[in-house]
């Protein structure tokens, strides 16, 4: 559903010492839409001071299962840096019980794989556990497929959540979780609240996950996920097994290799099925053609070895808007905002014919 719509922050819940819960009913009658476990919501945050009427814009993956009709709940880690403006540091700060935001979707297909029976490995690091927690209240509930559910953060004063793991891993067999502090406290020892201390290593994984078929679900700080990528598939899990999100401006993990880059001799001859589309990037000078087996611009660039600056890959948060000074695209999911006639949005068009893009 495209557009934004009024959403009441109805209760505040502190998980941590550095994560909050909001949970938002809408506004009007028939606003909420049912969402898939990982998908996240667009949420636009007023700024108190300044500009008036002036929001950030941010994305934050619902944590409540999806069972729960009628309501969301975004779980959120205050980030905040001396001297910048910070959207979790205003939700934290400025956001109360009462008080209304703007939101829009739920969107984004880092979801479970509804087909498939194999068991399933949950992988998080730090607040990568929100999208972790709704797939975990989902396979608990509607299926009874092995889960392991393997997080890690500092330790237990910045855990959120960790009650609610317990309470899912009880639901029925075949649930178990395994908690990594890197730092533990003493409260932490006495408490018994973790499995092990330190990072998650090879020697962790195979001890706590028996010989089998895996798929992996992986969210978290993307140092964290460059480590876990090659310890999975140091122990043979395949690439395409394992399923990932950045909350920051991510890029693929792995070892791909850029596709060559073809040249073209004219910047943008006219369109020709038998040799492609021709893509000219006039900052960079370079001269590529289009490959209908790409999901998308943002996908094909990026599989030439080039970083374009994105964020949601779903055309909310419009941080791959790109100007276009020839051509045109076609938009497989619409954008949420109105673009200007000579702007367009990597991560969710294709072109339809030649084109010079301003990289």
């Amino acid at each position: 559903m495209s557009g934004f719509r009024k959403f009441t922050v109805v209760e505040k819940v502190r998980e941590s010492a550095v994560i909050t819960s909001f949970l938002l009913e809408p506004s009007k009658e028939g606003d909420w839409l049912p969402f898939k476990a990982g998908q996240f919501l667009t949420v636009n945050i007023p700024v108190p001071m300044g500009e008036a009427g002036r929001t950030l814009r941010r994305t934050y993956t619902v944590s409540s299962p999806p069972s729960l009709q009628g309501r969301y709940r975004i779980t959120v880690k205050r980030e905040s840096a001396p001297g910048t403006e910070h959207a979790s540091a205003l939700l934290h700060d400025t956001v109360n019980p009462g008080d209304v935001l703007e939101i829009a979707g739920p969107s984004g297909d880092f979801t479970l794989d509804a087909c498939s029976t194999r068991a399933v490995l949950l992988l998080s690091g730090g607040v990568g556990l929100t999208p972790m927690i709704s797939m975990l209240h989902e396979l608990a509930h509607q299926s009874d497929r092995p889960v392991y559910f393997l997080h890690a953060c500092e330790n237990g004063e910045v855990q959120a959540l960790g009650d609610e793991v317990r309470a899912l891993q009880a639901v029925r067999p075949g649930i178990h979780s395994h908690i990594c502090y890197r730092t533990p406290t003493d409260e932490d020892h006495a408490a018994v609240r973790f499995q092990t201390a330190g990072t998650i290593t090879r020697e962790v994984l195979q001890g706590f996950l028996p010989l089998d078929d895996y798929d992996v679900y992986m969210c978290g700080p993307e140092p964290f996920m460059q480590a876990m990528f090659g310890l999975l598939t140091g122990l043979g899990v395949r690439e395409e097994r394992i399923a990932y999100e950045f909350f920051t401006n991510g890029k693929k993990l792995g070892a791909q290799t850029a596709a060559p880059v073809r040249k073209v001799e004219a910047p943008v001859p006219s369109a020709d099925v038998s040799s492609g589309l021709a893509i000219r990037l006039s900052k960079s000078e370079k001269d590529l053609i289009w490959d209908p087996s790409a999901s998308s611009l943002l996908s094909f660039l990026e599989d030439q070895g080039l970083s374009p600056e994105f964020s949601c890959r779903a055309g909310i948060c419009g941080s791959c808007k790109c100007r276009v000074t020839e051509g045109k695209v076609e938009y497989f999911e619409e954008p949420l905002d109105e673009l200007d006639e000579n702007d367009v949005l990597l991560c969710c068009s294709r072109p339809l014919q030649p084109m010079v893009l301003d990289l």
